[in-house]
């Protein structure tokens, strides 16, 4: 008989956490007043202690989340369990805390981006780091065709810290697949990927079915869409709203709890920013044993992909 696959568990992201402005619905009903440094370190270390309560023992981070892995290495110095930590480079962070600037963070996937960027990584999270991440490795990447950077990347999986790479766009099963077929010296370079997955966007979830069969991490991300897959941006009286009342729980965990299920999923991220969206989006794990015979299509129709990143794009910094 074959090993049943173990279920996905969820994961902790901190995009929302490290910095004062993000893409998320409602956020200045979550983050009203101060959002200086020090208001939004101490809210992430409320989120880790919670995280860790809850049993929650992955945490996402990347260079570009603000002051994000600044506040999880101050956090972990003292932390009672150590999660599993990834983090992210290819993007700086240009807003200088501010909400109301045009640009927010940069793309960059050169090798000087990322020698810097993994010194500043290692400077902050070194002792615990253990999986490193392209951030949004996308079809006009120049990492594709730098042999290179390549190579200096598998200097460090031979070090000991294993290598990934995030997705978005509409266009990401393909990125998916190319990823992972990516070798260096006859091996994989990559052995994780993190990719946006939801009922609003799910075109990404066959490449990650082979992902997942050629044995690499498969990390769900935006499970909740940025919100649009929660209380606040769900009609009331609409199909999913009313599954998520019939089950008592929110649409955030009915949403999440649709990617946990997928048989090819290993983590799914939660973006919560405060200790009650949490405790909701965990309430999506005592669903999934119940998930046999689901029906999401009944729930809420998936947009066409380009359709989806498009409205995203539109998303205020909030």
């Amino acid at each position: 008989m074959p090993t049943p696959t173990p279920p996905a568990r969820l994961g902790l992201g901190l995009a929302a956490a490290g910095r004062p402005a993000y893409l998320a619905l409602g956020r200045d009903v979550d983050l009203p007043g101060d959002r200086s440094p020090a208001a939004l370190q101490a809210r992430t270390h409320e989120l880790l202690d919670a995280a860790t309560a809850l049993g929650i023992e992955y945490v996402d981070t990347a260079r570009s989340y603000g002051r994000a892995e600044e506040f999880l290495g101050s956090w972990l110095r003292t932390a009672e369990r150590v999660p599993f930590v990834a983090s992210k480079w290819g993007y700086r962070y240009v807003g200088d805390w501010r909400r109301d600037v045009d640009v927010h963070e940069v793309k960059d996937h050169g090798e000087a981006a990322y020698e810097s960027q993994l010194a500043e990584t290692t400077a902050l999270l070194g002792p615990w780091l253990r999986l490193y991440q392209v951030h949004s490795l996308t079809a006009d990447s120049p990492l594709w065709e730098d042999r290179p950077l390549q190579h200096r990347m598998a200097r460090l999986r031979a070090e000991g810290i294993e290598l990934g790479f995030s997705t978005s766009g509409p266009a990401q099963a393909e990125a998916v697949r190319r990823g992972l077929a990516l070798t260096v010296d006859g091996a994989p370079l990559f052995t994780s990927v993190q990719s946006t997955w939801n009922l609003l966007e799910p075109s990404a979830g066959a490449a990650l079915a082979e992902a997942a069969e050629a044995g690499a991490r498969v990390v769900v991300k935006e499970g909740v869409a940025n919100g649009r897959l929660t209380d606040r941006g769900t009609a009331f009286g609409s199909p999913l709203g009313g599954a998520a009342r019939e089950r008592g729980v929110g649409v955030d965990a009915l949403a999440l709890a649709c990617a946990l299920a997928q048989p090819w999923c290993d983590v799914v991220l939660s973006g919560a920013v405060t200790v009650a969206q949490l405790e909701s989006n965990a309430a999506a794990r005592d669903l999934v044993t119940h998930a046999e015979g689901w029906t999401p299509e009944e729930w809420v129709q998936p947009e066409d992909p380009a359709a989806y990143w498009s409205a995203r794009s539109r998303m205020g910094w909030g």
